[in-house]
């Protein structure tokens, strides 16, 4: 046993401080410098991964950026790599504080372990300090720092602390262009098998063809990501504009296939209206369109906001929903359509106790799902429908009582182990004490 401890101190003094044997006075001055080094790059190191941990959710969003991916091998390139994740996804910043609130119980019986099992390190500095100052300053700071990780709990409250009665209805789900994450986005395919996840709605893009056909495409890239574009109109192949193609030479679905297949099922139909222009026509073909399939008028879900007053006219039985809280507020309106990094927890309860129906997108990861279920969401826009179709319950749903129970545990055992570990390195440096003053009386002491 006293052989593992040894490897085991030697192992952890090679790695702080790059001497493998034990150092001179002289040399332990450097000492400091390497470990300032290590500790800062190994919190950044947490936080980059913690930030991706975060941000897997959107990594269709972000694996569309132009950025080209880095390796963690320096400090330098940790601190490139934040940077650059702040400058280009300002937008998905919210995202982070997001994924803290759901982990924040795991974070911190994490940090009690951690607190735990240095505080063998802190108290053995604690013992070699000569200085009276120095050693308040190390118990001060130990003592801030533990009571602090010991009682936040009591300002964590929104991961879902609830008993399962009292859980908000699970949200339905909406097929985010079908079910890209089973077959190829906006395709019939897609959407057929986004009906096998019992799916409440249809998200789509709809475009209006050269020749006035609305299809079903999401942005000025999706020619040449989504199809054959390139082989097909090759002196085209840079092009960025879709108003060009003529949708019935294309494999691409018009809208009034999905209407159909809508209909068929009793699913509705959410999209977004692109290009859409003030002066344009795209909304009254778009609506046109819609009427003349014969699909009940309460299963479209109208999201463009440029022509809405328009078409509130042409089809009244349409169901306005509104992109932002302003909109939906100025408009008296009653369905709301958000990123699920827009509203808080708060808000979302409030608008749901005013009726509001409240969807988020793009909502993929078990972890976010269970946090706005919790939060009283009414449906989310997802591209993993097969994979939250099976949940029952939310992943992070726990009885208050048995949360505290837990919480309460782990800081006992953690104060006990503490104070017996500093028990024990006080009566070490009072044996050595001894072996230094009279060795004759001197138990040896077992190396570590």
């Amino acid at each position: 046993m006293s052989g593992r401890c040894a490897a085991l101190g030697i192992c952890s003094r090679g790695l702080y401080s790059c001497y493998w044997r034990q150092p001179s006075e002289k040399k332990r001055r450097c000492a400091c410098c390497w470990f300032s080094f290590v500790a800062v790059a190994t919190l950044l190191t947490l936080a980059w991964l913690f930030i991706w941990m975060a941000l897997y959710n959107s990594r269709d969003d972000l694996n569309t950026c132009p950025c080209t991916p880095v390796k963690m091998e320096s400090l330098l390139i940790i601190l490139a790599g934040v940077m650059g994740i702040s400058l280009q996804w300002k937008k998905e910043w919210p995202t982070v504080p997001l994924f803290l609130q759901a982990t924040a119980p795991f974070l911190q019986l994490g940090a009690v372990l951690a607190l735990t099992l240095h505080s063998w390190l802190l108290f053995k500095s604690y013992n070699r300090a000569q200085r009276k100052a120095s050693r308040g300053f190390i118990l001060l700071s130990w003592a801030a720092v533990s009571l602090a990780v010991f009682l936040c709990p009591l300002l964590i409250h929104d991961f879902c602390p609830c008993l399962l009665e009292e859980l908000p209805p699970k949200p339905a789900l909406i097929g985010h262009r079908g079910a890209p994450m089973l077959a190829p986005e906006n395709t019939m395919m897609s959407f057929r098998r986004s009906l096998e996840c019992n799916v409440t709605a249809f998200e789509t893009d709809v475009q209006i063809s050269k020749d006035g056909c609305p299809f079903l495409m999401h942005d000025k890239t999706s020619l040449r990501r989504t199809t054959n574009v390139e082989a097909i109109f090759p002196q085209k192949r840079h092009s960025n504009k879709p108003k060009w193609a003529n949708v019935r030479n294309q494999s691409v679905p018009s809208l009034l296939e999905l209407l159909d297949l809508a209909k068929e099922h009793n699913v509705s139909i959410i999209f977004d209206l692109k290009n859409e222009e003030p002066n344009s026509t795209d909304a009254n073909v778009t609506v046109d369109t819609i009427l003349g399939s014969g699909i009940a008028q309460n299963l479209i879900w109208w999201l463009p906001p440029v022509h809405r007053a328009e078409v509130k006219t042409m089809a009244p039985g349409f169901r306005q929903v509104y992109g932002s809280l302003p909109a939906l507020n100025d408009d008296r309106g009653s369905h709301l359509n958000v990123k699920y990094n827009y509203l808080s927890a708060k808000e979302i309860k409030e608008l749901r106790s005013r009726n509001v129906s409240v969807n988020l997108w793009v909502v993929n990861e078990r972890w976010l799902f269970s946090l706005v279920w919790c939060s009283g969401a009414t449906s989310v826009t997802t591209n993993a429908c097969h994979t939250l179709k099976d949940m029952t319950q939310p992943d992070w749903q726990m009885d208050p009582m048995l949360y505290r129970m837990i919480w309460i545990s782990a800081d006992l055992v953690s104060v006990l182990v503490m104070f017996g570990l500093f028990l024990l390195q006080r009566e070490r440096r009072a044996r050595r004490q001894i072996f230094r003053l009279e060795p004759e009386r001197a138990i040896p002491l077992l190396a570590i």
